[in-house]
């Protein structure tokens, strides 16, 4: 860590962060509009989405369950876990990261049911077929956006440990600040997530707009078709807020109150949130050569990976190295 990132460090307020009750307030509000609708309404009307398929209750419960279940990609957990260490080490407010990152990527999957809902049923087709113009357009285009987002939010936080020294004339840099300067505050954090949401190529984004789009081809009114994406964006938002919450409590704590040790804690935990965003930029991106061009041998092995599964992994190493120094340090205080 460099003497200047050490003097922010040693300077800095205390982290204030007033945007929690806001966040567990949008939450609440989402789930009680979701949930609200499905059983007060559309159930007791006995409408169903589809037919052929199951209740409206248990497709209600299939698109919460599609959202909590999307809240688990690398890459949200990568974009919201390196933003908020960020501005933790900035001592901005970080607590909303999650939340913000949800309701941009929630608002994307939402326009296209409510597309689906006005009659644009070529739309739901096109997204549902992985041999369409949009699948192609989008597979190049959801890699390359989050991917680069990590790379560069990666960069950021690998210059705060003081590993670019010297390179601050180079040709990152520039490009390192500038981000900075436009994703400064957590609100930000939404034009990110709708960015990430135009890739829309994983099997619980497909999942609920193919229920969308089942939905709206028989006669179901407007209302309870949209009541899907509520709930998608209710389970997608109390976890991935949960998920910014709780990295944004491991980078603040500071383990035994001793300067060493604090910088030390912070280096590691800043190491892990760097190279978990770098490593998951390059899984994407062999994805993408892999399907895209047709490029074999590693690229092949990496861009099968399940991003879904890899993020609850990533959750667990963050969450398990912050227990462990917390026991560590205990342990020591106590003897």
């Amino acid at each position: 860590m460099t003497a200047e990132d050490q003097a922010v460090l040693a300077e800095r307020p205390p982290v204030r962060d007033p945007g929690s009750r806001w966040a567990i307030a949008v939450i609440v509000g989402l789930h009680l509009l979701g949930w609200g609708l499905l059983l007060a309404v559309v159930v007791p009307s006995g409408i169903t989405y589809d037919s052929a398929g199951p209740a409206a209750l248990a497709v209600g419960l299939g698109a919460y369950a599609l959202g909590l279940r999307h809240a688990f990609d690398a890459d949200h957990i990568a974009a919201i876990d390196n933003t908020t260490r960020r501005f933790v080490d900035r001592g901005r407010p970080a607590s909303t990261v999650g939340l913000w990152f949800s309701l941009g990527h929630s608002s994307v999957v939402f326009g296209l049911c409510l597309a689906l809902v006005v009659g644009l049923g070529a739309l739901g087709r096109a997204v549902t077929d992985d041999d369409s113009t949009l699948h192609e357009v989008t597979g190049v285009w959801g890699p390359v956006v989050s991917s680069l987002f990590l790379l560069v939010i990666a960069a950021v936080n690998v210059r705060s440990l003081g590993m670019s020294d010297g390179a601050s004339g180079g040709l990152v840099w520039p490009v390192v600040r500038r981000f900075e300067r436009v994703v400064d505050r957590p609100t930000r954090m939404f034009a990110v997530g709708f960015a990430f949401g135009f890739g829309f190529d994983t099997a619980t984004e497909i999942g609920l707009l193919a229920l969308a789009g089942s939905a709206s081809l028989g006669a179901v009114p407007w209302w309870a078709v949209l009541t899907l994406p509520v709930l998608f964006a209710a389970g997608m938002s109390l976890l991935d807020t949960v998920q910014g919450a709780v990295m944004r409590r491991a980078y603040v704590w500071s383990p035994g109150g001793q300067r060493p040790r604090l910088i030390s804690y912070r280096s590691l935990m800043t190491g892990i949130s760097a190279a978990v965003a770098a490593f998951i930029a390059v899984v994407q991106l062999s994805g993408l050569a892999y399907e895209q061009w047709g490029w074999t041998g590693p690229f092949a092995w990496l861009g099968g990976a399940d991003l879904e599964t890899l993020g609850i992994w990533l959750t667990g190493v963050l969450l398990a190295v912050w227990a462990a120094v917390f026991v560590v340090t205990r342990r020591r205080a106590t003897t």
